[in-house]
């Protein structure tokens, strides 16, 4: 996969990253949405990131997006800011041929430059031989929960699975008052 380029993603690739979304809702478990989003609501989530300045990116060769991944809040209360929740989807055609790693090692990158603590993977149907979770191990987060049963699809209970990786020092050292995160948060208070 030397050839896949990971950039940033615009407008212009929403119609794609809808298409592989909707293939990963309609015919996998990782995702717990039962029928795929519009484009007009794709658009909608990418936007919010985007305000929120959040990394989207995806993986293109020859001029194809291949996949796609982001981060995005964790959860909306202000004291969650340091951590995100990661997203990465692979079109089925490109699996298994390492365009998730490219794609989350670069995503890993951008959150940690943005000055985020945590990274949070949120699992579906994460089985120890999932692929997401083995990506994931791979790339050093570590388990930090299951929930049994937590979501049924395809006709199964599936469990969901939490892992996570620090970054930039993780919860030993006082976030950087200089971070994305720090910056949006003190411009919700009106810049003080």
């Amino acid at each position: 996969m030397s050839n896949v380029t990971i950039r940033l993603a615009t407008a212009a690739d929403l119609d794609r990253i809808t298409e592989i979304y909707a293939a990963a809702v309609t015919q996998g478990t990782a995702s717990y949405e039962l029928e795929a989003p519009s484009r007009a609501e794709m658009g909608v989530r990418f936007d919010s990131l985007m305000a929120g300045g959040f990394p989207y990116l995806v993986a293109e060769k020859n001029g194809a997006v291949l996949g796609y991944a982001y981060a995005g809040a964790f959860r909306p209360r202000p004291a969650y800011r340091f951590i995100v929740e990661d997203s990465v989807y692979i079109a089925p055609e490109a699996k298994g041929q390492g365009v998730g790693l490219k794609l989350m090692q670069s995503l890993i990158e951008a959150v940690e430059a943005a000055g985020f603590r945590q990274i949070i993977a949120v699992i579906g149907d994460g089985h120890a031989d999932s692929a997401s979770v083995r990506l994931h191990e791979k790339l050093g987060f570590r388990h930090s929960g299951r929930l049994e049963g937590s979501g049924y699809k395809h006709g199964r209970w599936l469990d969901t699975v939490f892992m996570q990786l620090s970054l930039n020092g993780g919860a030993s050292a006082p976030p950087d008052p200089e971070s994305l995160p720090e910056r949006k948060f003190r411009e919700g208070l009106g810049g003080k």
